[in-house]
């Protein structure tokens, strides 16, 4: 089977087109590093010929909101567009657990508006929501730093490791569409806050996590279950403390 994978150099990507390659998939890595650019349709056409399934892992390069929208509608059009005349018979997306119910952070809503591209686009598809990444923790408690104080909205958070996710994609490309979406999330779930203090703890960070109710999540207001699965979900098998150890390894 024959599987491309845009944004296949980034760090999910590189991870998906791996797990594929070694489990005896052709896996292409499509990216503007290799000449594949789904904003503008360069080379599409070309790296779709042959392709089975694609599996779009984009990341937009400004998360400005007008220009994250922009990225990603237009990426999910021209992809769309290119797979129909391409013949495949898979679109997988990923996207981000919550990303409808927080429509004043930009980024979210971007994802809305490429998911609804992707349902209208007629292929086949698969979009698979995953929780915030574990590697993205330490950015997130920069984001929300004020002096030496880290403030974390008032709510829950279920990270998932970037292994754990490509392992989801890998599985999903190689199954049949379902025309809907899944969720995957890490297996620990606890207060945001209580997250983020485990993490600056493991790696002797000193600055103090304290949950504030107006912080906000890149410009969104977090509520309890804004950031986490609502019901049945795929859990990952990389717990929070087996990530760290690691990461302190690797």
């Amino acid at each position: 089977m024959k599987i491309v994978v845009m944004g296949g150099s980034g760090l999910i990507g590189s991870r998906l087109v791996k797990l594929l390659n070694q489990a005896g998939h052709t896996a292409v890595a499509a990216s503007p590093r290799t000449g594949v650019n789904t904003l503008t349709s360069e080379g599409l056409s070309h790296a779709l010929v042959n392709a089975d399934v694609v599996v779009d892992v984009t990341n937009a390069p400004s998360w400005e909101p007008q220009a994250v929208l922009d990225f990603f509608r237009t990426s999910a059009r021209n992809l769309g567009k290119a797979e129909v005349a391409a013949g495949v018979r898979h679109h997988v997306a990923l996207s981000i657990v919550g990303t409808d119910r927080m429509p004043d952070n930009g980024y979210f809503q971007a994802k809305v508006a490429q998911e609804a591209v992707i349902d209208a686009a007629g292929v086949p598809y698969t979009i698979v929501r995953a929780t915030q990444f574990m590697e993205f923790i330490g950015g997130i408690a920069d984001y929300g730093t004020d002096g030496d104080t880290v403030r974390i909205g008032d709510g829950l958070f279920q990270p998932i490791a970037a292994d754990d996710v490509a392992a989801a994609l890998a599985q999903v490309a190689t199954a049949a569409p379902l025309n809907g979406t899944i969720d995957i999330a890490g297996p620990d779930r606890a207060p945001f806050a209580e997250i983020v203090s485990r993490y600056l703890k493991s790696v002797g960070d000193a600055r103090t996590v304290v949950t504030d109710r107006d912080a906000r999540y890149y410009g969104g207001q977090i509520e309890k279950l804004s950031l986490v699965p609502l019901a049945d979900a795929r859990i990952g098998s990389t717990s929070l403390d087996e990530w760290l150890a690691r990461a302190h390894v690797d």
